[in-house]
């Protein structure tokens, strides 16, 4: 089966180093020449356009930014979107929201192609272990198709029912991500505002029944004064934005997201998006800062 994966940021650059694994002939696309060079360095095939890239595969997996980049690569709303995805399975394996992931599979299904989200829950360390978490869903034979194919990329698959279960759940996976990581933060903002050493909170938090891959990582980060991301602060909001939205639509109350929404938009408005998500750290220690005395 002809592959080719498009989009080689964080996230995909290396998913698609470790697809390489079971798909040798993989085809890649990317708007930055750095990431694309590496992957054909790993072997991989380099297409000189995203439009070449989905016309010489039979499956196109797609880690783009986000709605405007889908549609753009894909073409859609122009005559080459026909062309681009009929007789192909098409896997939406980003974040984007429930009503773009419904309406871009009845296009695809329209245009004589096949549809199926597979977003993953993970951060740039789990996808260069291949140990991410995918979220598929769409027609039954497609989800087995696409299961297996990303084995490679993830430790753990589950089947979420017709588009846009996978997505959906994905949103639900990223309301629990971004409350915990800014407790956390609050709750090392509160221990190093009260003179304790960050080092030994770490130590407790990670010895306690609250620990968890994601405590441990960022708490190592924080410690280290590593604020490299892993998932960028713009993404986390981004993300944190999307289940905003898709809660309200549903008439939904998410009071802890909504405070955790507001802190990262106020970190990103002080120019730290590009930062790693513990950043919020710094929206926590400006707010603490601007706090009446007494």
């Amino acid at each position: 089966m002809a592959v080719a994966f498009l989009g080689l940021g964080h996230m995909g650059a290396p998913m698609a180093a470790n697809l390489l694994k079971t798909q040798p002939d993989l085809t890649v696309w990317n708007r930055s020449l750095p990431a694309l060079e590496r992957l054909g360095e790993f072997g991989a095939t380099i297409a000189p356009t995203a439009r070449d890239a989905i016309r010489g595969v039979a499956t196109v997996l797609l880690m783009l930014a986000n709605e405007a980049a889908i549609d753009d690569v894909l073409e859609r709303g122009s005559p080459a979107f026909t062309d681009n995805v009929r007789g192909r399975l098409i896997v939406h394996m980003g974040t984007t929201s429930t009503d773009f992931s419904r309406e871009l599979a009845a296009a695809v299904e329209a245009a004589g192609g096949r549809y199926v989200e597979a977003p993953v829950s993970g951060s740039r360390v789990p996808a260069e272990q291949g140990t991410l978490v995918a979220m598929i869903a769409g027609r039954g034979a497609d989800v087995a198709t696409v299961r297996d194919l990303v084995q490679p990329m993830c430790s753990k698959t589950f089947a979420c029912g017709r588009v846009p279960g996978g997505l959906g759940m994905k949103l639900a996976v990223n309301l629990f991500l971004i409350t915990m990581v800014t407790g956390l933060m609050e709750a090392a903002h509160f221990a190093g505002a009260a003179g304790l050493d960050i080092a030994l909170f770490r130590a407790v938090i990670d010895a306690g029944p609250m620990s968890s891959d994601v405590s441990r990582v960022k708490l190592d980060k924080l410690v280290n004064g590593d604020f490299a991301p892993q998932a960028s602060l713009a993404d986390v909001l981004m993300n944190s934005r999307l289940v905003a939205g898709a809660a309200r639509s549903s008439a939904v109350a998410t009071p802890l997201l909504d405070q955790a929404n507001a802190l990262y938009a106020k970190a990103d408005e002080m120019g730290l998006g590009g930062i790693d998500m513990i950043g919020v750290l710094r929206a926590l220690e400006e707010l603490t800062r601007n706090q009446p005395a007494g």
